[in-house]
């Protein structure tokens, strides 16, 4: 009996093996320097204050409670005018006593007439009549100026920290690949 040679093969196959290391960034963004500065607005304000002005003088007319000018003034006003009816009066007179001969008895008619005195009139006179006080009121005047300031910023920006280690990959033969080759049932 022949026997068949036979190649027998055993074969192994390589196995590759990877150690990595990842890589690593860090990035820090620092705050920006900032300042700002506001100055004050300005104001300007112009008043001008308010009048009232209260004039009693009527009031204190129509009580009889005059200044001394104003009564020295109405008493001499006054005197003038009765210096001119006594006067004319007196010379009324005197031209009826002139005609006394054309009969009558002027005499009489004129002592009666200087006897009898007009009726003299009361009245309550301590109450101003009405809108004697004069009032008068001028309101203040104000006026506002504005006057605006804008705000001074300045900004320093800052740049970002960027931290990298670069990662890497370690490939290496974890096991080695092989090939045994035998070879049975050869004749030599």
């Amino acid at each position: 009996m022949r026997l068949i040679p036979q190649i027998r093969m055993e074969s192994v196959m390589g196995q590759i093996g990877m150690r990595t290391r990842p890589a690593r960034q860090t990035i820090e963004q620092p705050k920006a320097v900032l300042d700002i500065q506001q100055p004050p607005a300005e104001m300007h304000i112009e008043r001008t204050p308010s009048k009232l002005t209260i004039d009693q003088t009527k009031a204190w007319e129509d009580m009889n409670l005059k200044s001394l000018p104003k009564v020295m003034e109405e008493f001499a006003q006054e005197g003038r005018s009765k210096a001119m009816e006594g006067t004319a009066r007196r010379a009324e007179e005197g031209d009826e006593l002139m005609r006394i001969e054309q009969g009558g008895n002027p005499i009489t008619g004129l002592a009666k007439r200087n006897s009898e005195r007009p009726e003299a009139s009361f009245n309550i006179g301590f109450i101003p009549s009405p809108f004697s006080v004069k009032l008068n009121y001028e309101p203040s005047i104000v006026d506002i100026q504005w006057t605006r300031r804008e705000p001074i910023i300045h900004v320093e920006p800052q740049k970002p920290v960027v931290e990298y280690e670069q990662g890497n990959v370690d490939i290496y033969m974890e096991r080695e690949p092989s090939l045994k080759i035998d070879f049975i049932n050869l004749e030599t």
